[in-house]
């Protein structure tokens, strides 16, 4: 047996776009489970870069079946515009991606409403979460609602009863359109997942924001709308427990996050450009500039447990090159307590002291680096008290953002 789930632990732009990657050039399938086209994952193959917000990163090598599981929400438009750019770029996708019948659909009035109410936590505004609220009201259209007349039509005079802002006819011709053009990929993913499990295919989970974004232990409100651990691989595709071989996350090498929320290891200004520039810290979905700070032990220990990451693959080291300086944030201090744990209370986060300890740098570029061995000692150094302090050992280094800028540890 041999499925690996992969996810973010920190809060999301961890890299993980490139270390799925990699990981695909040995793996049959890989499954998107959650979220939707909020995500944002770059691969930069040779002098091309993707940035693919729902197909999975695997459709970039040849012969690998891609699937979008049922727990994602799915927007037609951008996932048949996601489509087009690939056959563009001359990457095949007409038979070799899936997408799950019972995934939810996003429609123009979840965009309004995300719009109107997601402002104050920082949200995409692309209508995710309105669209898992009607999943959750039961009240939600799914995809293989858009290729049944009759059913699409009766459940979207539902949702759009006495609205006047919204023209029937007018959404749901373009919905039946989506529908016909998206039919062929349509399948019972729980199904074709399970029958190749059983025949020893290689599957890989492929998670979306991170950890802290998770709905139940991110840094809540401040979240995305789905279960964005290790546990949504398996709601969101229909795949059990036992089947599950591999968990691993990835960190950066710091920290950042997008939009608002508590961030006790926030860089000053000036550092914050500094890294934000060498880093090339901006959305990949929005193109908003990324919040950088130091690497915060508790969040990742914290993505460790709810995860029980068996290994984590570290990304932009490199960024990290010219600092004399660096810090590992170890506990926070509020109110004359001392948390050595991830705390539940906001408030902790938001007004507590991080307590650090100091590395030096190993001032020495490490973009060309491909042996564990040959990275600077005080590199190593850096890596082995991360791997120490979040309990974790780390499996694979990323020093740029090539594919060939990454290393295995054995």
């Amino acid at each position: 047996m041999s499925c690996t789930i992969v996810v973010g632990a920190q809060w999301g732009d961890e890299g993980k776009g490139k270390i799925i990657d990699i990981l695909a050039q040995d793996i049959d399938i890989i499954v998107r489970y959650q979220g939707g086209n909020n995500a944002g994952h770059t691969v930069v193959v040779g002098d091309r870069e993707f940035i693919l917000h729902l197909v999975p990163s695997g459709i970039l090598h040849k012969g690998k079946l891609c699937v979008i599981g049922n727990g994602l929400v799915i927007d037609p438009l951008a996932l048949l515009n996601e489509i087009s750019m690939l056959r563009k770029k001359g990457i095949k996708v007409d038979g070799n991606l899936l997408i799950s019948q019972a995934a939810h659909v996003i429609f123009p009035y979840h965009k309004i409403i995300d719009k109107r109410r997601g402002a104050k936590i920082g949200t995409t505004g692309r209508g995710i979460g309105p669209c898992y609220v009607d999943k959750m009201a039961r009240c939600g259209i799914r995809m293989i609602d858009l290729v049944n007349r009759d059913l699409l039509k009766r459940k979207l005079k539902a949702n759009l009863e006495d609205s006047v802002e919204f023209d029937f006819e007018k959404i749901y011709r373009m919905y039946l359109n989506y529908g016909r053009r998206l039919k062929g990929y349509l399948a019972d993913v729980s199904l074709v997942l399970n029958r190749a499990i059983d025949k020893n295919k290689k599957i890989l989970f492929e998670g979306a924001q991170g950890t802290l974004l998770d709905i139940d232990h991110g840094t809540y409100p401040y979240v995305t709308s789905s279960s964005a651990t290790a546990g949504g691989a398996l709601t969101g595709t229909g795949v059990g427990p036992t089947k599950i071989s591999k968990v691993i996350g990835v960190v950066k090498a710091y920290t950042t996050r997008v939009g608002e929320g508590p961030f006790p290891t926030e860089f000053n200004k000036s550092l914050m450009e500094k890294i934000r520039c060498k880093g090339k810290e901006f959305g990949a979905t929005t193109g908003r500039p990324r919040r950088c700070g130091w690497f915060d032990a508790l969040i990742v220990r914290h993505a460790v447990g709810v995860n029980g990451l068996t290994e984590v693959a570290v990304t932009k080291l490199d960024v990290l090159d010219e600092m004399k300086d660096i810090k590992i944030c170890i506990g926070y201090k509020y109110k004359g307590k001392i948390y050595e744990d991830f705390p539940a209370d906001i408030d902790v986060l938001y007004n507590g002291k991080p307590l650090y300890e100091e590395h030096k740098g190993w001032l020495q570029d490490t973009g060309s680096v491909t042996r564990y061995r040959d990275l600077p000692k005080k590199a190593r150094a850096y890596l082995e008290r991360l791997a120490e302090i979040t309990k974790v050992k780390i499996g694979m280094v990323s020093v740029g953002s090539k594919r060939n800028q990454a290393f295995r540890i054995s």
